[in-house]
């Protein structure tokens, strides 16, 4: 069995710590600002435009850095959260990369949702250099990690994610440890793939409820007190009855955590048919104009 935690007020206290952040994107700016306000940790945050930096810095206190080199130098943890595979490699291995400055003992926690691939080529690196790797993806979106209630799940050694747990649970409302590395990957690419059926076949219920001439929200209100309930049709089947698609995840950012999900199928033999097709139907609402639209976007496909 691996540690798992549904974390909750009472266990979010922890010692201070000096923590690097490294990207502060939509999800990245809030979590580094729970670190700093919630968890009462020594924040660094590097990004690589650096007006954002200063604004989080305006905003939370702390320090910036320069570079990933400098935000990492003699911190306790460096969290990461940045694009893809590319951006992970760069920020922790290119030139001015944290690895090379991080010190032994110190621990990198990548919420990056990346390949389980480069997961385990940086924690063999980190290995070799002395500190811990933890492959943490999170699921929860912007609001999620504005609230401070987003899912974590981990990959790595039961020490490094006893070390990281803590520090984590500044934004976390579950967090659980799954395998060694490249564990945690795996699981976002599961639940990517989840989510990816759920809101076609949502899309279809509303665009037949509309088609039959039934009053969708009253037949949503009915059917989600049953089997078909799931958070999708709870949190976005009203704004998709009417056509608002800027309420979360962004659709080219699902086609990428797809794309990861259909690269690691080819690799493990597993038969995603479906979750192909979605992404197949995703394509087409980009080419509508909806690479910015949230995910519940595929109803507008079918509305055409």
């Amino acid at each position: 069995m691996h540690p798992a935690s549904v974390l909750s007020r009472a266990t979010k206290g922890t010692d201070m710590a000096k923590v690097a952040f490294l990207g502060l994107g939509v999800m990245g700016f809030p979590m580094a600002g729970h670190l700093a306000k919630k968890g009462g940790h020594e924040v660094t945050v590097y990004n690589r435009t650096a007006a954002k930096a200063k604004a989080w810095a305006d905003q939370f206190g702390g320090q910036t850095a320069a570079t990933p080199a400098e935000a990492a130098t003699g911190q306790d943890f460096v969290m990461a959260c940045v694009g893809n595979d590319n951006d992970l490699r760069s920020v922790t291995l290119g030139p001015d990369g944290a690895f090379g400055a991080m010190k032994a003992g110190a621990l990198f926690v990548d919420h990056t949702t990346a390949s389980a691939e480069v997961a385990r080529e940086l924690d063999a690196a980190a290995s070799k250099a002395g500190f811990g790797f933890i492959d943490a993806p999170v699921s929860g979106g912007q609001a999620g990690a504005e609230n401070g209630v987003l899912t974590v799940m981990c990959g790595g050694s039961a020490e490094d994610y006893a070390k990281a747990e803590p520090v984590i649970a500044a934004y976390a409302r579950m967090c659980k440890l799954l395998g060694p590395a490249g564990s945690g990957q795996l699981t976002k690419m599961v639940n990517q793939i989840c989510i990816a059926g759920l809101v076609q076949g949502l899309s279809e219920g509303i665009h037949f409820a509309k088609k039959a001439g039934l009053d969708v929200n009253q037949v949503i209100d009915t059917i989600s007190k049953g089997a078909a309930q799931s958070w999708q049709m709870e949190n976005r089947h009203k704004t998709m009855n009417e056509g608002k698609y800027d309420f979360g995840f962004a659709v080219e950012w699902m086609r990428k955590d797809l794309s990861i999900c259909l690269a690691e199928s080819r690799r493990n033999g597993a038969s995603l048919p479906v979750t192909a097709l979605v992404d197949a139907f995703y394509a087409e609402v980009e080419k509508l104009g909806g690479r910015r639209w949230d995910t519940s976007s595929l109803l507008a496909r079918l509305e055409r």
